[in-house]
């Protein structure tokens, strides 16, 4: 009787946000412990901000990470990154798995709509491979980064610095041993190439990764819709960020700078907001173009199935293509000879405006905590922008910050904490574990005038 009461209890919504739950908690209490800190005392708050914004893969922090936390602290933080980009539920999936263990359908039912779009009959090998390519990406990356590391680094400092940011960048973190992020290395190639490639490895998706892997090798005849559409959409979000940044920062922050590092300060800026909160710049020195730019990409976010937030850039395709299907009179969305499904459709409508409705809401909490309404309007205008970016970034698991962070209140750090975990799970999953799975009654239709 219990056993049942509780299986119907802990759907696999609910498991599966539990899990986070777990983590970021577990995380907080290892923080908040003395040997975590580097100097002085870390508040719990501040510790309860710093694991989620680490297992939700944000990067927004209030501390220094290269000086305020213990090297025990900085990989604690490690882990937590490490195990929120892939999920505690696949650690325990794949660890069951190897060990002989049968794998409950709620954690299969789990982890399927966490990577991919449709049940596979493979799914365990998909698993197993996904830890596996993960590890060896971080690796390469990690010797990448080492190699350059080492000219400045001794040897195992240069590894240590590498290891952390290969694995931040590739989790789509951007938490950085470096005070200023990685801006000292705005004109470095090597640094620049590599973790970019790591943050779009990481952020279109481990499906995305696998099919394109299969299709090489010759064992998978054609990509899916959905990894034809996470391609597209992510590459031309790059090229679209790359030349608006470049066009809306050629005269400011890009003034007087070699070509090539216009280039790449174009393109790694096109890539992070996405996705991962490095930056190569002060953001709090663009121009309104390029802070409105940035708010865009934060809140398209990542791919599904990856380590990335916002409302993934199939959402804002299917999105799009609605518009332009509606435009020309039909009613059914045709991308690459294929027809969408009106669910999936309607579930991409119910999570934009979900999302933007969270956004709406933790950003009237942080002006109204921040008190404000107590300037005039032209001089708290500022507010407003930063406010807003701050949590877009927080709900994108972004990570970009205008510079505001380590000056929000208690109750402002606990709101954008609440927005980065709404982020990572998604507001219509955090909502979905709060009612039944029962079926509500349907009534007779009747028309409403809308548009």
């Amino acid at each position: 009787m219990i056993t049942r009461f509780f299986s119907r209890l802990l759907t696999p919504q609910r498991i599966f946000i539990l899990s986070f739950a777990a983590v970021i908690l577990t995380g907080a209490i290892l923080l908040w412990l003395p040997f975590s800190a580097g100097r002085g005392h870390i508040s719990f708050v501040d510790s309860l901000f710093t694991s989620t914004s680490a297992v939700c893969v944000t990067g927004l922090t209030v501390l220094d990470i290269g000086s305020d936390l213990s090297v025990a602290g900085q990989v604690v933080t490690l882990f937590l990154f490490q195990i929120g980009g892939l999920g505690i539920i696949t650690f325990s999936v794949v660890l069951f798995g190897l060990m002989g263990r049968g794998i409950s359908f709620k954690g299969r039912d789990i982890v399927q709509t966490t990577f991919l779009h449709t049940p596979r009959r493979d799914f365990f090998v998909i698993m197993k491979w996904v830890l596996m390519l993960t590890l060896i990406i971080e690796a390469t990356g990690t010797l990448f980064l080492f190699i350059r590391f080492s000219r400045d680094f001794s040897p195992g400092w240069a590894f240590y610095h590498a290891l952390y940011n290969a694995v931040s960048a590739f989790n789509n973190c951007g938490y950085s041993l470096f005070p200023d992020s990685l801006m000292k290395y705005q004109s470095d190639m090597a640094v620049n190439l590599v973790v970019m490639g790591l943050i779009f490895l990481g952020g279109i998706g481990f499906i995305v990764q696998y099919e394109i892997i299969a299709r090489m090798r010759g064992f998978q005849k054609k990509l899916s819709i959905h990894t034809k559409i996470v391609l597209f959409t992510t590459t031309g979000l790059i090229i679209v960020g790359a030349a608006f940044f470049y066009l809306f920062e050629l005269n400011h922050i890009l003034k007087d700078t070699p070509v090539k590092t216009q280039i790449l300060t174009s393109l790694f800026q096109s890539i992070t907001p996405r996705t991962c909160g490095f930056n190569t710049i002060e953001i709090g020195q663009l121009t309104n173009g390029t802070i409105l730019m940035l708010i865009v990409l934060m809140f398209i976010g990542a791919s599904p199935g990856s380590t990335g937030g916002g409302i993934k850039t199939t959402s804002f395709a299917l999105l799009m293509l609605m518009i332009l299907n509606r435009l020309r009179g039909s009613e059914e969305v045709n991308v690459f000879n294929r027809t969408i499904p009106g669910e999936i459709l309607t579930r991409t409508i119910a999570i934009i405006f979900a999302s933007a409705f969270s956004v709406m809401i933790i950003t009237s909490v942080l002006l109204l905590l921040g008190g404000a309404g107590n300037f005039p309007p032209p001089e708290s205008r500022h507010f407003f922008v930063e406010y807003l970016f701050e949590t877009v970034s927080a709900f994108g698991t972004v990570g970009l910050s205008m510079g505001i962070t380590p000056n929000l209140s208690a109750g402002q750090k606990l709101a954008i904490t609440l927005m980065m975990f709404a982020g990572r799970v998604g507001p219509l999953t955090l909502a979905f574990s709060w009612y039944s799975t029962r079926k509500g009654i349907t009534y007779a239709e009747e028309s409403v005038m809308v548009g």
